[in-house]
């Protein structure tokens, strides 16, 4: 196969630079597809008032909650048509391709249908405000009417991501995201639509870049080509994707379940702080999405090298990716602190917010980067096709734990540090967990690699 522009080698030559290259352009992506967000939450707190705000930034955790057994699915995607790649087995990776497609469509119908159905139950289990449910129940509506779109583009930028191709799903996202932040100001500014017009302003934007990564599928001139009268699901490939993405999807979701426990307890502070977290969290959201981007590099360049029988290259993929990921979320997570009051201020000109806000960022962006060195070891886990491990260890390592910790912990001392407080313990116990699952997985894939390649 002719290797085209934008793809990557990533089982010959150095690593360093080759991860910089992959990670920079989802780095970026990640942080403009976090725009979409940050600019309902900026544009509400400034044009439609603190219960507004508190209704969009409120359904971050349950929206997380209702979606990511999806998207999860889009790592297993990611995985199989990358370790195909590797592999040069081009037939399997074109089916994989379009096994994706089908799969993206499907998962993005029962989402809509289980966001628009559910949204408001939901919210009145995670005990939301009287002045802010109603608000926080269209917007997730209407949220919701965008997950085809939203299923469509992760499922194809995860495609792109096994070629080694992270450039043009930035370039869609520079799009639809200048698309976003103008809807919205003329929706809330203009048509003073409230938390409507937010919402309509991020589905027609994801509608955007979905549209956008289909075109580029379909005129990719290699096995990755997608032809739209061969969308269908492969039952071999739907089995191996559902193997890595349902557990992903799985540990997502329990995460976001303890999210939305934690939320509820922050609800019952009241509408300033919802706010106040809720802004703070936005904040965050860009040093996490910079960290995954190289959560999603350990996945793809270990998938690669497994695929092509190349385990020698797994420690160096390991090494590199810790590395980098400690930086970032050292230098990102200590900048979201230090300069942590003009940021929040951006979001809300109420400077009630302001105290509460730095609260979380204390307790959360300080110590961000040990969210990332767990990341990496999952990534890293789901390349040598180990995934369930990973889920069991992130569920009770940090979910259950953090459950337990807001029936406990916070119960004897309900304050907000009680509760921020958890995230950095569970970080420290699922990464020194995760390290010694990653040296038994890798040292059980380079035995049968190496056997693999004696027996060729």
């Amino acid at each position: 196969m002719k290797r085209i522009k934008h793809e990557i080698d990533m089982c010959n030559g150095p690593l360093t630079g080759k991860v910089l290259l992959f990670s920079l352009p989802l780095m970026l992506s990640g942080m403009l597809q976090l725009l979409y967000n940050a600019a309902d939450v900026a544009v509400v707190g400034r044009f439609a008032g603190s219960a507004s705000l508190a209704a969009v930034g409120s359904t971050g955790s349950l929206t997380n909650l209702m979606i990511n057994l999806f998207i999860g699915l889009s790592i297993g995607a990611s995985v199989v048509v990358a370790r195909n790649l590797g592999a040069r087995n081009f037939r399997r990776a074109h089916d994989a391709v379009h096994t994706a497609i089908a799969l993206s469509l499907v998962a993005g119908v029962v989402s809509l249908v289980i966001g628009v159905a559910f949204s408001r139950s939901l919210l009145v289990l995670m005990d939301s405000p009287d002045d802010v449910i109603d608000l926080a129940a269209l917007y997730m509506k209407i949220y919701f009417l965008g997950m085809p779109a939203l299923m469509v583009y992760n499922f194809g930028s995860a495609i792109l991501r096994a070629m080694g191709d992270t450039m043009r799903p930035l370039y869609f996202l520079t799009i639809s995201g200048l698309i976003n932040v103008l809807l919205n100001l003329l929706f809330v500014c203009v048509f003073h639509m409230d938390v409507a017009g937010v919402a309509l302003a991020t589905i027609i934007s994801q509608y955007v870049s979905a549209v956008l990564v289909v075109i580029c599928l379909s005129t990719l001139e290699n096995c990755c080509h997608l032809n739209f009268k061969e969308i269908k699901l492969h039952k071999k490939d739907v089995s191996e994707m559902l193997r890595v993405g349902l557990p992903a999807g799985i540990q997502s979701s329990m995460f976001s379940v303890s999210n939305v426990l934690i939320q509820s307890s922050i609800n019952s502070f009241g509408s300033t702080v919802m706010a106040a977290n809720a802004a703070a969290a936005n904040i965050e959201g860009f040093t996490y999405t910079a960290m995954n981007s190289i959560y999603q590099a350990s996945i793809t360049f270990t998938s690669q090298n497994v695929g092509a029988k190349k385990p020698e290259r797994i420690g160096k993929v390991c090494m590199v990716c810790l590395l980098t990921v400690t930086a970032i979320g050292i230098v990102m997570g200590c900048g979201s602190y230090f300069l942590g009051e003009p940021l929040l201020k951006i979001y809300s000109t109420d400077p009630a917010i302001i105290p509460y806000g730095m609260i979380r960022l204390k307790y959360v962006c300080l110590p961000y980067f040990m969210c990332g060195v767990m990341e990496v070891f999952v990534g890293l886990l789901r390349g040598m096709n180990c995934s369930a491990a990973p889920m069991i260890v992130s569920i009770f390592g940090s979910c259950v734990f953090r459950v337990a910790w807001v029936y406990t912990a916070f119960r004897v001392s309900p304050t907000l540090e009680t509760l921020y407080i958890a995230y950095i313990i569970s970080w420290t116990i699922c990464s020194l967990i995760q390290f010694a699952c990653y040296l038994f997985v890798k040292k059980r894939t380079t035995r049968r690699l190496t056997q693999a390649m004696n027996n060729e």
